[in-house]
């Protein structure tokens, strides 16, 4: 066998190889392209906006690159045209670079756009239901102030209503990620993030820990449940009813390092979630983040509000210290 023909097939192997590698990604497995609600359906359309534009500027580069090999290859029998003094060409220029700049430009909208539609509830018309997240040392808990319940490793969603999320951390920075729903964002001491997601349909789903926070960072994992509303309402009875109440004492054990299997709880302390939050906040007023009231309810509100926070931030200005860098985590 001549050893050009044995190349060929070294080649065609090693590109059936990859191909197999690539295509095995491709099943449902891989939960950030399945998505199983509104949110996650946006960002999914996303990414295939952004897949195709890279590939309009990606492929027919390959493609030049290997025909300019092919073409002006070293070898006797080549004609190719020898042009040692070209130096410059106005269309060439305009092409590899106005086709990226117009790229960019479509990929920047559609970005911007979906980035403030995701920051409202996938559904104005249904209420969301209200979850608070907290990352632990290594475990999550979840607590429902308008239930009245809590779990750890465990959440539980009527399908087809939004969900608020309202995230914070008492532990180092985390990000809470449930891929078929939605994207992930950060849990962080001092401040509460918030994520709106919502499963379509009834189903059991994973949430991940997408930050290394430490040794038991890969066990931070918990299942999600979305259930019709009178399931989730009957698993809250029932909750409150077989469930024992979450003490300080309870919550204490909870943040201290280590791992815990699922846990549910027919109550909690009373503004725990905002404790934990203003305990690392260094004095900032985070009510306009923790309030669950919508913010059509809070129309009459808005003046004198944005009148108090306007002045508080002006005498924070002042302090000494009160910049992003003393923020302890």
């Amino acid at each position: 066998m001549s050893g050009g023909k044995m190349l060929r097939q070294f080649h065609f192997w090693v590109l059936a190889a990859l191909a197999t590698v690539l295509l095995s990604g491709c099943g449902s497995d891989y939960l950030v392209l399945n998505p199983k609600g509104p949110v996650a359906e946006t960002q999914y359309n996303l990414i295939v906006i952004s897949v195709i534009l890279c590939a309009v500027i990606i492929v027919p580069v390959l493609a030049i690159t290997a025909f300019i090999v092919y073409r002006y290859r070293d070898t006797p029998k080549n004609k190719a045209p020898y042009k040692p003094d070209w130096a410059h060409s106005t269309t060439l220029e305009v092409i590899w670079w106005g086709i990226p700049v117009i790229i960019i430009a479509i990929l920047g909208y559609f970005t911007v756009r979906d980035t403030y539609v995701l920051k409202e509830s996938p559904n104005q018309e249904v209420k969301p239901i209200t979850i608070q997240v907290t990352a632990l040392d290594w475990k999550w808990m979840f607590t429902y102030p308008e239930q009245n319940v809590a779990t750890v490793n465990y959440l539980e969603i009527p399908a087809g209503v939004p969900v608020r999320f309202q995230v914070s951390a008492e532990a180092p920075m985390n990000s809470f990620w449930v891929p078929e729903l939605g994207g992930q964002i950060y849990a962080m001491s001092g401040m509460a993030t918030e994520l709106y997601l919502q499963a379509d349909e009834p189903g059991e789903f994973q949430g991940f820990s997408a930050n290394f926070s430490g040794e038991g960072f890969a066990h931070m994992q918990f299942k999600v449940v979305a259930k019709p509303q009178n399931e989730f309402d009957q698993w809250v009875q029932q909750v409150k009813g077989t469930a024992p109440a979450m003490t300080k004492q309870d919550y204490e054990e909870l943040k201290k390092p280590g791992l815990t299997e699922n846990k549910m709880y027919s109550a909690f302390p009373e503004g725990l979630f905002e404790e934990i939050v203003q305990k690392y906040s260094h004095g900032h007023d985070m009510h306009h983040v923790m309030d669950p009231v919508a913010p059509a309810a809070q129309t009459g509100e808005k003046k004198e509000e944005t009148s108090h926070e306007t002045h508080q931030m002006s005498d924070m200005s002042n302090m000494p210290g009160m910049d992003h860098s003393g923020m302890k985590h």
